[in-house]
């Protein structure tokens, strides 16, 4: 399960199994991630940057950032459509 603790700019992987933390992932340069989900194909995590005004995408197995894409405003969630490509800024739940 991914984590993210948004004041500290990162993100925690909790791994059900051990009932335990396993990594811990630094957003490069700081930064506020907020909600999100995976990708249809579990590659690629989506997070809004709520108080950096980006979305975030990062590598869903090592957490390396694929792009920080520029919004504007404060994009407080993310919906991730299961069809390549549709992605929905608003609040969690959202459907569009």
């Amino acid at each position: 399960m991914y984590i993210s603790n948004r004041g500290e700019g990162s993100i925690s992987i909790y791994d059900f199994a051990s009932q335990s933390l396993v990594a811990k992932w630094q957003i490069p340069g700081g930064g506020s991630p907020d909600m999100g989900n995976v990708s249809a194909d579990g590659r690629v995590l989506w997070l809004s940057g709520r108080y950096h005004q980006v979305v975030y995408a990062l590598d869903a197995n090592d957490g390396h950032l694929l792009a920080k894409i520029p919004v504007g405003g404060e994009p407080h969630g993310l919906c991730v459509w299961p069809i390549p490509g549709r992605y929905s800024l608003g609040h969690t739940g959202i459907m569009r």
